[in-house]
């Protein structure tokens, strides 16, 4: 284990150093509840090796957390009798990442106000994004380029 590694609470869960609440693991990843649930049954889906955040995770092991994102919601919705479920994931410090190493938040949800929407949403003209959707059909990211 790194010494970056060593330090990620999610790297030594992954090692069962840590003490978790797994609900599903495979090869690839392992998915455990939320010590600070946004609701009954919020789970984390992360992947085994360490990926700091999504410019990080190659998309072979992101397919990998997504697949297993599935799994686990359909487990939760199931088991908990949860009527929908959220995703969540956040990538840097100004996109509210508190643990840097790549996750998936599974919020089940069983009321329509059980959460509050972390945005408004106001609609804008189409027409009004034509230049922000041209800048960034012109922008090539170099491999893993960073947020």
């Amino acid at each position: 284990m790194t010494d970056t590694e060593a330090a990620c609470v999610f790297c030594r869960i992954v090692e069962g150093v840590e003490p978790s609440q797994t609900i599903h693991e495979d090869d690839h990843t392992i998915a455990f509840l939320n010590l600070a649930p946004a609701t009954r049954g919020h789970t984390l889906v992360v992947p085994r090796a360490h990926h700091r955040d999504l410019a990080d995770i190659p998309p072979d092991e992101a397919a990998h957390v997504m697949r297993a994102t599935v799994e686990v919601s359909r487990r939760l919705a199931g088991a908990l009798g949860a009527r929908g479920v959220n995703l969540w994931h956040a990538s840097g410090e100004t996109a509210w990442q508190s643990v840097f190493h790549f996750h998936v938040h599974v919020v089940p949800r069983y009321t329509d106000t059980d959460l509050t929407p972390p945005w408004t949403e106001i609609e804008v003209p189409v027409e009004s994004l034509r230049g922000l959707g041209a800048e960034i059909r012109r922008f090539r990211p170099a491999p893993r380029h960073l947020l």
